[in-house]
């Protein structure tokens, strides 16, 4: 118990450390800031995402497979994010109206995943199929979204669209049934785990809310949904890898029970 305690503590206080470190990096460039914040994330979704897929063949539990897979994309369509913020002039020819769209395609991806997988605990998914249609749909949202078939999602001047506000309000309802799922579920969870989980997608809620009422790219309101982001995405770290990973039998056990 007392580990358990001192892990929790030097996880908060790394987290903490990190965040004011990387909100200092504003004072120089809000750019800088966003590409700490956004690889942070991505760097994290890949962690997972080789995780689950060097261990695919000793998890009989769907759930950690379905958000192990999902997340390789999440990151991926968060990485075209990051390269396509405004300043970064990497996609010439596009607004700020590019990172924004696919903002709204990597959370609605995110939040579906997690809607979906806890229909899956006890479930041997197919891993090539469940690649295979994450792969199909995220190259659907990008394709849509680079040949400008995309709903516009911000708009130079005046500020986001109604889609994207909209958008995020829904996101926050599917992320708030995903919730309700999860605690459906419980018995296949250890406390601590449950509560990881219930924080992440909290954060996640109250990212997507910042994310309302932003008007400039680089305004406080961006900084905050961000902010809300990383403390999302360690949550689910410290979740699915340090804890699901590291304490695999608790969950083989509890599966089995």
């Amino acid at each position: 118990m007392k580990l358990i305690k001192s892990s929790s503590l030097i996880f908060i206080i790394s987290l903490l450390i990190f965040i004011i470190g990387i909100s200092l990096t504003m004072s120089y460039s809000y750019l800088l800031f966003h590409t700490f914040a956004e690889f942070f994330s991505i760097i994290i979704a890949g962690v997972i995402c080789v995780i689950t897929w060097n261990s695919r063949d000793k998890i009989d539990n769907g759930f950690l497979i379905c958000i192990g897979i999902a997340f390789f994309f999440i990151g991926s369509i968060d990485l075209l994010h990051t390269l396509a913020f405004k300043g970064m002039n990497i996609f010439t020819g596009y607004d700020a109206d590019l990172p924004t769209q696919l903002w709204i395609a990597a959370r609605y991806l995110e939040a579906v995943t997690f809607l979906i997988a806890p229909f899956l605990f006890v479930r041997r998914v197919n891993v090539g199929i469940t690649f295979w249609g994450f792969l199909l749909v995220t190259a659907s949202l990008v394709t849509l979204i680079f040949s400008g078939y995309f709903p516009a999602c911000y708009i130079e001047g005046s500020g986001l669209t109604m889609f994207k506000i909209v958008s995020e309000y829904v996101i926050c309802l599917i992320l708030l049934g995903a919730m309700v799922l999860l605690s459906q579920k419980k018995a296949y969870f250890s406390s601590d785990i449950l509560f990881l989980l219930y924080g992440a997608l909290l954060a996640t809620i109250c990212s997507e809310l910042a994310f309302t009422s932003y008007i400039s790219v680089y305004g406080p309101a961006n900084y905050l949904g961000h902010i809300f982001k990383i403390v999302s995405f360690a949550l689910i770290y410290q979740a699915i890898v340090v804890t699901g990973f590291q304490r695999p039998f608790e969950i083989l056990f509890r599966n089995l029970s």
